[in-house]
């Protein structure tokens, strides 16, 4: 998985063609650090398929609110650098990212 920044986001996010999950964290979220390896299993899975990205909120706040990430977990899907999909919260289980990616990658 790739680890962003404000520096790479643009360019590896917003301006890459195809499929692009990020899983926003931050230091302090309990869940997301559970959730961590579920998200790199599911990278394993789709890899060549969907590239797997996180950014880490702490260190980016302005961009997680210009990207309308305003809770954590958030496991958002771009297509071609457009936001299509996303669970946060409680609702960003494995079931549920897993169904984010097959519903909109066919």
């Amino acid at each position: 998985m790739l680890l962003l920044d404000k520096k790479t986001f643009k360019e590896e996010v917003l301006e890459s063609e195809g499929f692009i999950v990020v899983d926003y964290f931050g230091d302090g979220c309990v869940p997301c650090k559970a959730l961590m390896p579920d998200v790199e299993e599911l990278a394993e899975k789709y890899e060549g398929k969907v590239k797997f990205c996180k950014l880490n909120t702490t260190k980016a706040r302005r961009l997680a609110i210009s990207q309308r990430v305003l809770g954590l977990p958030a496991i958002v899907l771009y297509k071609d650098g457009e936001k299509v999909a996303e669970v946060v919260k409680e609702d960003a289980t494995k079931e549920n990212i897993e169904k984010m990616i097959t519903e909109n990658i066919g």
